[in-house]
């Protein structure tokens, strides 16, 4: 069956990117489908006809919503009428869901087939939303294979299609390489006299490289910046050939932690701050310490050993303790169903715990090797073709077949995502 036209509601730039993939999929299945909905740049170059712009939906923060309620119920309401006149095949909401879930089910309650792409975190927190995402799609489409078996424990139709950044990302990534791409490379004959200052210490003895990435967003700089570096602070007394490289995620984070470094003189020479290519010095490193978020799904995907860290304000952690019900909180062990990834949350993420496991992860080269291996296995999971997934997914729906893959990961990804 054909698939003729498709409404596509996305919110944000990461569900621009996700559009334009599905898109460019479903033009190669179906050349004549037509978009409509509201779409970014991505997605309006590959064809959509974007009602609002992408901006309408991004707001964030109670306060924030709360301001703009009345509006966003205006567009929810337009969205409706105009995805009723087209009678589109089907409606896919790209995440943003506490928009895009209430438009789905009106628009399911209509007669409208209707799917979700990209699930929200209703496994970790507020479970009993399931029932209401159960009355809103004919099928949630997953980046992760625990996930879908959420969903199908709830009996919710689920199609996992594998993560985007995991295609992205390659299987084989080469370290060596990644570290003269950024001028740290341990080759004496590729490295100027002030890069081997900082990788080469103790003598010309070459040590380790260790990646520090306390996050994009100054709230986490504000509670991690001073503990990440203290901790490189101790590591480096106590590794005088380790070397240590940062990526700042924009300007501004930049800045904050200059001013950080300025404040360690002892650092001086050990640390390199970059712009930005965080995943280049992640495949650089021996091993990663970060801030919790989409950045330990990247070093997963970069098969880095890594030690994962979280700090927030106390009463927003208060909260958090009574509303998330999960084991971990890094994707990582999330993915594999079981600590391989230390996490060190609050009071436990002090500088001198942290120093203390990165540096018996750093002495154990054998136990970072067998989780390399580990890590490029679970890549291999999730390295699935998302877009092309989804689209396969779309189709089905339409044409009212089962969906592929639509229970939960198949019998060897089981087997990975269970350790054995």
């Amino acid at each position: 069956m054909t698939v003729r036209r498709v409404y596509l509601v996305a919110g944000e730039l990461s569900g621009d990117i996700l559009g334009a993939g599905l898109m460019r999929a479903l033009k190669a299945r179906h050349p004549s489908v037509e978009f409509r909905g509201i779409g970014g740049p991505r997605m309006i170059a590959e064809g959509i006809e974007s009602r609002y712009p992408l901006e309408t939906l991004s707001v964030m923060g109670l306060v924030e919503v709360l301001k703009h309620l009345p509006g966003l119920v205006k567009v929810r309401r337009a969205l409706k009428r105009d995805a009723l006149a087209w009678r589109p095949d089907i409606m896919v909401g790209i995440d943003a869901p506490d928009f895009n879930l209430g438009l789905e089910r009106q628009l399911r309650e209509a007669g409208l087939t209707t799917a979700h792409y990209v699930s929200p975190s209703v496994w970790a927190w507020r479970q009993g939303r399931v029932k209401g995402i159960a009355r809103s799609v004919d099928a949630m489409l997953t980046f992760l294979p625990f996930e879908a078996a959420f969903y199908a424990r709830h009996r919710v139709p689920v199609a996992f299609v594998g993560h985007p950044l995991a295609d992205e990302l390659p299987l084989v990534n080469d370290r060596e390489a990644a570290r003269q791409a950024l001028g740290l490379s341990r080759d004496e004959g590729a490295q100027d006299e002030e890069t081997q200052g900082q990788v080469m210490h103790d003598g010309g003895e070459k040590g380790p490289l260790l990646a520090v990435l306390p996050g994009s967003r100054a709230n986490e700089i504000r509670f991690l910046g001073e503990t990440f570096l203290d901790a490189v602070e101790h590591l480096c007394r106590e590794r005088p050939a380790l070397s240590v490289v940062i990526p700042a995620a924009t300007p501004a984070r930049r800045s904050e932690l200059e001013a950080l470094l300025a404040m360690r003189p002892s650092l001086a020479g050990r640390v390199t701050l970059i712009d930005g290519r965080s995943r280049e010095a992640m495949v650089a490193s021996d091993a990663v310490l970060l801030a919790s978020g989409t950045a330990a799904l990247e070093a997963m995907l970069c098969h880095r050993a890594m030690l994962v860290a979280y700090k927030m304000a106390p009463a927003t952690h208060w909260l958090a303790k009574r509303l998330v019900n999960t084991e971990w909180i890094s994707l990582p062990n999330l993915i594999a169903r079981e600590t391989l990834v230390p996490e060190l949350i609050q009071e436990a993420a002090s500088p001198e715990v942290i120093a203390d496991r990165l540096g018996a992860m750093l002495d154990d080269e054998a136990g970072r090797q067998a989780l390399e291996g580990r890590f490029a296995a679970m890549h291999a999971t999730l390295q699935r073709d998302a877009s092309r997934r989804a689209s396969e997914a779309i189709e089905a729906l339409v044409a009212g077949r089962a969906l592929p893959a639509s229970v939960a990961p198949e019998a060897g990804e089981v087997a990975i995502a269970e350790g054995s």
